[in-house]
């Protein structure tokens, strides 16, 4: 019998060809129809291989799901951007591959990026959504998740709400 092994680890510098793939897929799968095309496109262009390796070592804290040496999906992490927000922790981006989506892999690196911001004394947790991304609405809902804030996103003078969502 063979084993499946799954990990969630920090993400190195030879990993960034892999979360780019991730996030084009994911994003594209996510936003397509939500954001205009014109931003989406310019978005997954500009978060190439180089852009990554540099989030691998930059402030924040990039994790990925490791499965069997499969990169399939990546979550950053940091400390709250909301100064309105008493939520010491963030989950900046949380995604994972479309083929990995729907067997708790989510639930697992979620859970994980979690543990790692109270581990560094995070009281509190916060994450955004856009309200249209009924997908990631359930997922933060179904998680635990209270809807508790909310913001706009401007994408090329198309504004599109955005929801907070709050473990205290």
């Amino acid at each position: 019998m063979k084993t499946l092994s799954i990990d969630v680890r920090r993400a190195e510098p030879q990993d960034a060809r892999d979360v780019s793939e991730v996030h084009r897929l994911a994003w594209n799968q996510a936003y397509a129809g939500i954001i205009p095309h014109k931003p989406l496109t310019e978005m997954l262009e500009r978060r190439d291989e180089a852009w990554w390796r540099r989030a691998a070592r930059g402030p924040s804290t990039l994790l990925v799901l490791d499965v069997a040496g499969t990169i399939a999906g990546y979550a950053t992490i940091g400390l709250n951007r909301a100064r309105a927000l008493p939520q010491d922790g963030e989950i900046y981006e949380i995604y994972l591959r479309p083929e990995f989506q729907g067997i708790g892999l989510g639930r697992r690196l979620f859970g994980e990026t979690r543990r790692l911001l109270k581990s560094l004394g995070c009281n509190g947790l916060v994450v955004w959504c856009l309200e249209d991304s009924e997908h990631a609405t359930r997922f933060f809902r179904r998680h635990g998740g209270l809807d508790l804030a909310e913001g706009m996103e401007d994408f090329a003078g198309v504004h599109l709400r955005k929801i907070g969502f709050i473990w205290p």
